[in-house]
């Protein structure tokens, strides 16, 4: 029987330019419309690599909601807990691919959306985790607005109520937390992601996440200029194992901004029970030597790639061991760069193939 993992967010309409172009480049004109969202990525990536994934959010009753949930379903991922809503919108984001020196630019515009106004009682949780095993969630949805922070807080109570293994991304997104006004966005996120922190077992974050969510930093790290002292990411996991004996496994992704299209990719496992941190990828010496990325098509995504790499790996027993599970997820996330859009159209054997060496890109006859 395939496990079966919940995730709740907030799903969008994704316009891009084509290529690298910039949006006023093509508008008026042609441009993109694709669906995304941190909790659907992670949905999307576990059906891909073949566990039985749900994905619980709210939408309005019109045809490019159905659109969106219609290629949910076609992706494998179970919509039967989304609620559709009279009022509110489909939330929409616009991304410009960087290249080189020129990061990507995200662009939110998902102010009243359906999920952004939908009360936690819309949700029947007991009913939503019935049979399922594991629970993921993101810092975004509690930064969306006051109602989606009370809905993921009773999300992850409810999921411990129930039994499931509940894991978090940090996910800091700087563009959001605004539905308080006059409080400061870092300290809005603080306050309540501490309050969420206590119900989740796996944490998981970004190189700068712990920082900017707990105010947790590792020594010796210069994001912006993309130096990482990796050692350090040890003794942060290590931090928030202390103050959240709850939680028992820290990853963190390990991402060297070289530039907007050449970065170094790795990360770290802690594991609490052993006070142990696991990295990945090594080299034949066992010497954590990161991807090193050239050619990015898209980095949108990578994240939410190695949180569901990580949660099928640990899910998966010949996986599951804390070095196997860190080098499946780095892996599962590498490849993610080079697919466009949201979405993770990577299966596991190429994650394997990737984890046994094959790193040429050699065509496959």
């Amino acid at each position: 029987m395939k496990q079966r993992v919940v995730a709740f967010g907030e799903v969008m309409g994704r316009l891009n330019p084509s290529g690298f172009n910039r949006i006023t480049q093509v508008l008026p004109g042609t441009i993109q419309f694709t669906f995304g969202g941190g909790e659907a990525n992670v949905s999307v990536s576990l059906a891909n690599l073949g566990l039985d994934a749900a994905y619980v959010t709210a939408l309005p009753k019109h045809a490019a909601a159905d659109a969106c949930v219609m290629n949910l379903r076609a992706m494998g991922v179970d919509t039967s807990a989304i609620v559709r809503t009279d009022d509110g919108r489909l939330g929409l984001y616009f991304v410009e691919t960087g290249a080189n020196q020129r990061p990507s630019n995200v662009i939110y515009d998902r102010a009243g959306s359906s999920v952004s106004i939908t009360p936690s009682s819309a949700y029947d949780w007991p009913g939503i985790f019935t049979g399922a095993t594991w629970f993921h969630i993101t810092g975004i949805t509690p930064a969306i607005s006051e109602s989606t922070a009370v809905a993921a807080l009773d999300s992850v109570k409810a999921a411990k109520a129930a039994g499931l293994t509940v894991s978090c991304d940090l996910n800091y997104r700087k563009k959001l937390w605004k539905w308080r006004p006059g409080t400061d966005q870092r300290d809005l996120a603080e306050e309540v992601m501490r309050q969420l922190v206590p119900y989740v077992d796996v944490v998981v974050g970004n190189e700068e996440d712990a920082e900017k969510v707990l105010s947790i930093k590792a020594k010796g790290t210069d994001v912006d200029s993309g130096q990482l002292n990796v050692d350090a990411y040890q003794d942060v996991a290590k931090q928030i194992v202390a103050q959240f004996p709850n939680v028992s496994k820290v990853a963190i992704t390990l991402r060297e901004s070289l530039s907007a299209t050449h970065n170094n990719w790795g990360a770290m496992l802690y594991v609490a029970a052993d006070d142990a941190a696991h990295f990945a990828p090594l080299d034949a010496s066992g010497i954590y030597t990161p991807y090193e990325i050239r050619s990015i098509v898209d980095r949108v995504g990578g994240g939410d790639s190695f949180c569901a790499g990580l949660i099928f790996a640990l899910l998966t027993p010949e996986l599951s061991a804390p070095a196997d599970a860190i080098r499946f997820a780095v892996a599962a996330s590498c490849l993610k760069h080079s697919i466009t859009g949201d979405f993770n159209h990577i299966t596991r054997p190429e994650v394997d193939a990737l984890m046994g060496g094959a790193v040429s890109g050699r065509v496959n006859r």
